[in-house]
């Protein structure tokens, strides 16, 4: 207990009650955040569902154009959505995490989430976005002659395999929001 300072008044449940809610989100205000969580979480997953199957489509080309159009597209979906809607999720679930009963570690499906959506981050930033970039690249310069190119034959076959673990792992993070499948972390008594 600590004492209190002459003129200072008790805190009463009341005055708890009204402080912690200022602290929290309102029911609607949740409701509008995880609208756009999902709307963001939606965006990323069709987002790479699409570059992987228009690097799928982009192993049997048979016209230059086509081939960087393909390579382009990739790129477009990676710069103006993907990074976008990834940043959206997570800015998102970060402030449903801060703002709500959910926290950000009291429940493994939370912990779970978190730690997946950044390693998708991490591998995206640093391995499929530089993949498809190159790959653009050099079917810019090269038209067909980059199937003879390794470097290029290795970048596309990272998107195309980068893209497949990706929405695989999307669909896995979709999959723990909807069923939550673990409970919450025992407390420990200090």
């Amino acid at each position: 207990m600590t004492t209190l300072e002459a003129g200072e008044k008790t805190p009463t449940p009341d005055t708890k009650q009204k402080n912690k809610k200022l602290f929290k989100l309102s029911l609607q205000q949740k409701n509008w955040i995880l609208s756009f969580h999902i709307g963001f979480a939606a965006l990323w997953t069709g987002a790479v569902l699409s570059m992987f199957l228009i690097a799928l489509r982009n192993k049997d080309t048979t016209d230059s154009d086509v081939l960087f159009a393909l390579n382009s597209a990739i790129n477009l979906l990676d710069d103006f959505i993907v990074i976008p809607a990834a940043i959206g999720s997570v800015i998102t679930a970060t402030l449903l995490c801060w703002q709500t009963n959910y926290g950000f570690f009291k429940f493994y499906w939370v912990i779970t989430k978190w730690i997946l959506t950044t390693g998708l981050i991490v591998f995206g930033t640093f391995w499929l976005f530089p993949w498809g970039n190159a790959a653009e690249r050099i079917a810019s310069t090269e038209g067909l002659d980059a199937f003879k190119n390794p470097v290029y034959l290795f970048d596309a076959k990272g998107v195309l395999i980068g893209s497949l673990i990706q929405i695989s792992f999307l669909f896995v993070i979709i999959g723990i929001s909807a069923l939550k499948p673990w409970g919450k972390r025992k407390e420990k008594n200090h």
